[in-house]
């Protein structure tokens, strides 16, 4: 009997499969330290020199070529084309009700919504959700492992990384068409376009980082809490919170955190009085 590593289809699954089938039933718990914390600054400093660089000037000269309606409709685009990797997700969490809302609203906005530039299936009631193999990995059990600020990538973690490569190697319509052209690079052209939007979308909520008295430690622990509140669909238990907080620990002292913005503030005034 022939050995189904054989068969190049289903070795591409084997590995969901397994982890779906050793995996636990319950949601992991977040951590809130940062044993990695030197590795992680010193990749951030990275990121945010590539950043300010390369990344932003596009994105800004994006945003100067383009108007907010065609910016939207850009953005519900590259939304739409990648809800497949939700609705993987969702059946790999066992959930065919979010699984089955996902798909409808995909196929609405690929017709209605003129190929997905529109987006008709919010007006019908659809409601939109986004899902990754790192959720599906928390919600199974796995746990969160350590912080990780990747290079190029940013905020992550050792369970979250997984989604980079399974999501984009099974069920990210992007990478998949990327993986299976070959245009001279041009077949990259859609992925870079969608980090660009991705990048744009982000320039108008940069007051809140220059205001931050520590940039990185706002990232890390505003990356956490999105994660957090995505795996608990929006609803996180008071106790998660406090844990992901360091609300529950004993050494806790909130007037500490206070008199470090506070100096960080009177060191530097400028950026104090941005603050929304």
């Amino acid at each position: 009997m022939p050995s189904p590593l054989r068969f190049p289809k289903l070795r591409r699954w084997l590995p969901v499969l397994a982890i779906v089938l050793l995996a636990g039933c319950t949601i992991a718990k977040p951590r809130t330290d940062d044993p990695l914390e030197k590795y992680n600054r010193g990749a951030y400093k990275f990121n945010d020199a590539v950043d300010k660089a390369v990344i932003r000037p596009v994105a800004m000269g994006y945003r100067k070529v383009t108007n907010p309606p065609v910016r939207r409709s850009f953005s519900d685009f590259f939304t739409n084309i990648r809800m497949p990797v939700t609705v993987a997700n969702d059946l790999l969490q066992a959930r065919p009700k979010q699984a089955l809302q996902s798909t409808g609203r995909f196929l609405v906005n690929l017709t209605l919504g003129v190929g997905g530039f529109f987006d008709p299936a919010s007006q019908l009631g659809l409601p939109i959700e986004d899902n990754d193999f790192g959720v599906t990995l928390a919600r199974w059990g796995a746990p969160e492992g350590d912080f990780l600020m990747l290079p190029f990538f940013g905020p992550s973690t050792a369970r979250d990384i997984w989604r980079l490569p399974v999501d984009s190697y099974f069920f990210d319509p992007l990478s998949l068409y990327a993986g299976n052209h070959d245009y001279n690079g041009l077949q990259y052209l859609p992925q870079a376009i969608y980090l660009v939007t991705l990048r744009s979308r982000g320039i108008d909520a940069e007051s809140f980082l220059q205001s931050a008295y520590d940039p990185y430690v706002f990232i890390r622990d505003a990356y956490r809490q999105q994660r957090l509140y995505k795996i608990y669909d929006g609803n996180p238990p008071v106790e998660i919170i406090q844990q992901m907080q360091g609300l529950d620990e004993k050494n806790f002292d909130p007037e500490e955190l206070l008199d470090q913005q506070h100096q960080w503030e009177n060191k530097h005034p400028e950026a104090s009085s941005k603050q929304p």
